[in-house]
């Protein structure tokens, strides 16, 4: 804790004036606040965190961070379960006033400024009947989702968050400020579609849209005892399913309030949260045999918004919560496996803690491995194991409860992880499982854009000797 009381050899007095946001430093009125992120796990203590209202704050902060030697955290919506928007003593470029999206419903193209969240683009988007492919939590930063890859509701259906980028601006750890696309610095452009926040701070995104408005979606819930029968028919049954159909898998607890029913409050159950994007007159014929087969426990499928999809789960999962998450890759379950999976699902140390598979096939499979950074075109799920709990009290148990439960299923496993799900201390071996054979390609173009690798503070893909 004695961090924060740190004094530091560097005058940031030119950096503040010259700043249109805001520089805060250690000791300053708002730093407690400032200085946290969305996991109540992690505590940093930066020396300084700038507020950075457009690109030419963001070049400042880049500037003096690297003429004084500071480690630098890039912020966007501060909701990356390893903390990797914090440091100790440095300086965190904080995009959250950069926060604006601008749709031009003719090309159905949108830009994004770097500090928005999920949820602004939803709510812009949403009045044109266009969405973005993005995650399943709104509150999450477009920036680092986008970048690590970008799986949720519409994967199936329109790929990954970066199948749909178009073009972004990024600053460079030498100042540059440049325009990235298809026609132009086309190498840095294939890096930045996986490979997360190691080439350099993205100020803008330009992505395609889709046409989106209501879609038929929401959770169906099962008592554990249909787990088996359930978790065999759907590995089969959304491998098969059109694109129009999503549905993630999960082992979780139901939380004691509405709108869920009395009966089944604190029940250890599992579900399917379905998205549906065809035409809505054929929604209750396609889930029709489902709730035939498997009549659900509980059933929250219908018509909805988009927006109000992306949303439903934020109020569970608010900022602060201790989190801690161990995730996988995963091809194929098979019945050994969904024993693994079922037994430890049986055993969530925690209201909020949960297993989720996440279908990353369709349309995400019909682009090439090397067509992009993200690797893993082959496997059919994005698997995590989420402790999260609001008393840090617990913290020790749902840590070592992720860790059994990976440690369980993990032979099950493709072999690397989704770059979003993992925490900071799982090292360069699981990074480069993750990147597999484009690690190299990648290495080579960090050595071109970042070669001191100033922008370490992320799932570091280190520069070539």
């Amino acid at each position: 804790m004695a961090t924060a009381q740190r004094t530091y050899d560097f005058d940031a007095s030119a950096l503040k004036a010259s700043l249109r946001g805001e520089l805060i430093q250690a000791g300053d009125e708002g730093y407690e606040t400032a200085r946290k992120v969305y996991n109540g796990m992690i505590d940093k203590y930066p020396a300084l965190i700038a507020r950075c209202a457009d690109a030419a704050d963001v070049i400042a902060a880049v500037t003096f961070a690297r003429e004084n030697g500071l480690l630098v955290s890039i912020r966007g919506g501060g909701h990356n379960v390893g903390g990797l928007g914090a440091c100790d003593d440095g300086l965190i470029v904080d995009l959250s006033l950069i926060r604006y999206t601008r749709v031009d419903p003719a090309t159905r193209t949108v830009r994004v400024g770097g500090g928005s969240t999920w949820g602004d683009v939803d709510h812009a988007t949403h009045a044109f009947s266009l969405a973005i492919p993005s995650g399943v939590i709104s509150t999450t930063g477009v920036g680092g989702l986008t970048l690590g890859g970008g799986i949720g509701y519409l994967t199936r259906k329109c790929g990954l968050a970066i199948d749909n980028l178009i073009a972004a601006d990024v600053v460079l750890s030498d100042g540059r400020l440049i325009t990235v696309d298809e026609q132009h610095h086309e190498d840095l452009f294939w890096a930045l579609r996986g490979g997360g926040g190691n080439f350099g701070v993205v100020t803008e995104f330009v992505f395609k849209a889709h046409p989106i408005h209501t879609v038929y979606a929401g959770p169906m819930l099962w008592e554990m005892e249909r787990a088996p029968e359930l978790l065999k028919w759907y590995r089969e049954f959304i491998t098969q399913a059109p694109d129009d159909l999503y549905g993630f898998f999960a082992f979780l607890i139901v939380p004691p309030g509405p709108p869920f029913p009395e009966h089944l409050h604190n029940k250890n159950m599992c579900g399917i949260v379905w998205c549906y994007t065809g035409p809505m007159e054929l929604a209750e014929t396609t889930f029709k045999p489902i709730r035939e087969q498997f009549p659900p426990a509980l059933d929250f499928v219908g018509p909805i918004p988009y927006p109000a999809l992306q949303s439903m789960f934020d109020p569970l999962y608010g900022p602060g919560l201790q989190h801690y998450w161990k995730a996988d890759f995963v091809r194929e379950l098979s019945d050994e496996a969904i024993e693994v999976y079922i037994k430890h699902g049986s055993q969530l140390p925690s209201m909020l803690s949960t297993i989720h598979l996440y279908p990353v096939n369709g349309a995400a499979h019909r682009v090439g491995k090397h067509d992009t950074a993200w690797s893993y075109r082959d496997a059919t799920w994005s698997e995590v194991i989420v402790g999260a709990d609001a008393d840090p009290a617990n913290k020790d148990r749902i840590i070592n409860w992720v860790r059994a439960s990976w440690d369980a299923v993990h032979p099950y496993s493709a072999g690397g992880v989704y770059v979003n799900f993992m925490m900071e201390e799982e090292g360069d071996e699981r990074v480069k499982a993750s990147y597999r054979d484009n690690y190299t390609r990648l290495a080579a173009i960090k050595s071109k854009y970042d070669p001191a690798n100033f922008f370490r503070v992320n799932q570091n893909i280190k520069p070539l000797p």
